[in-house]
């Protein structure tokens, strides 16, 4: 897996407010960055504009050094973007919305795979339950289980380790190790602290617009 992301001259805005601009960053196969900075700074509104499901003020995201919106339909599938929402079917049970998700994206396919990742994420015995049954945290721990069938190689996450305890953010946070291990790209937020040594830090604080 060899992989390249770049983002050239960024600004974002937001209503009449600039909430950044001038930002370059590179991200290769093998990097795991966390974008920090404060609330309001524009760490969701970035990875949304990563992610192509938003425009940029000014500047341009590169994918392999081809601009994404030239070939959406190939960055999207070396895409795995899982944002503040669920993004799950809440009249399909776990095991049904994992297996949709199988044959409709760049996933392991095969139903061990799946038992599998139930069971990472803690919802084995609750796999046949509709996710309209389950609490918010299992359900943002369906979503979560994609991540063990994804073989995109750019995962953007948006606060992943929201709604699970100490221990899943150890067992998530050592996947999303292997996966940059492996060659691929992390980019995450996140207001808890992440406990990985591969870990780099972009604050977009120093990107901030001043006006004069």
């Amino acid at each position: 897996m060899s992989a390249q992301l770049e983002i050239e001259q960024l600004a974002c805005q937001r209503g009449d407010k600039i909430l950044f601009t001038d930002l370059n960053l590179t991200f290769k196969s093998g990097d795991f960055v966390q974008i920090e900075g404060h609330n309001g700074i524009g760490k969701t509104s970035l990875l949304r504009i990563i992610a192509g499901l938003a425009s940029p003020l000014r500047g341009k995201v590169r994918w392999n050094s081809e601009e994404i919106f030239d070939q959406r339909e190939t960055f999207h599938y070396d895409l795995l973007y899982l944002g503040h929402q669920s993004g799950i079917k809440p009249e399909l049970t776990a095991w049904e919305n994992l297996k949709f998700l199988q044959r409709i994206s760049h996933s392991v396919q095969g139903d061990e795979i799946v038992w599998q990742a139930l069971e990472q994420v803690w919802l084995l015995g609750r796999e046949d339950l509709p996710a309209s049954q389950l609490s918010a945290g299992q359900q943002k721990r369906i979503a979560l289980a994609r991540l063990w069938l994804s073989q995109a190689p750019l995962w953007i996450l948006d606060e992943p380790f929201n709604a699970i305890d100490k221990n899943g953010v150890q067992v998530l946070t050592r996947h999303l190790e292997q996966h940059t291990a492996q060659g691929g790209i992390v980019i995450l937020t996140s207001h808890q602290e992440v406990p990985s040594e591969r870990l780099h830090k972009v604050r977009l604080d120093q990107f901030k617009f001043l006006e004069s």
